[in-house]
């Protein structure tokens, strides 16, 4: 059975001098956190962007694929910490996310560098986030502690 989790987005006036709100309808786990033009171009705090949210989906949904692979390796780990840069920047072609890097530190018992590497590769190409995001550079950076 398929699960559908819902968002929603709310927004008034132009582009530029617009402003927004975006809730996690399924979770509850924000509602009505702003959102604007201006703090995708500008980065400001307190307002979020779709990149930094689309960040944070890909961070998530990497570390758990990481350790459901790990798990079919009879491996467990002590930590999985990952974050996304989502790049957004205006291209010949308009507005885009232009690269995503995800930087990924571990700490997984007993695995060697290489089945590692390996295994983070092969968790950047096949968790369902990286896969709907295909048309996008995505970059790795894994290290093992």
């Amino acid at each position: 059975m398929a699960n559908i989790s819902k968002a929603s987005a709310h927004w008034e006036d132009t582009l530029e001098n617009g402003f927004g709100t975006i809730s996690a309808e399924s979770s509850q786990i924000f509602t009505e956190t702003p959102y604007n033009f201006k703090a995708r171009s500008e980065s400001q705090a307190h307002i979020t962007t779709p990149e930094e949210l689309l960040g944070a989906a890909h961070a998530a949904c990497f570390s758990m694929a990481f350790s459901m692979v790990l798990g079919q390796k009879g491996l467990v780990a002590k930590s999985i910490d990952t974050t996304a840069d989502v790049t957004f920047e205006t291209t010949a072609d308009g507005p885009a996310i232009t690269k995503i890097k995800l930087t990924n530190h571990s700490v997984i018992p007993g695995i060697s560098e290489a089945d590692f590497q390996e295994i983070a590769k092969t968790v950047k190409e096949s968790c369902p986030v990286s896969k709907a995001l295909a048309a996008v550079n995505i970059e790795l950076e894994a290290t093992l502690g």
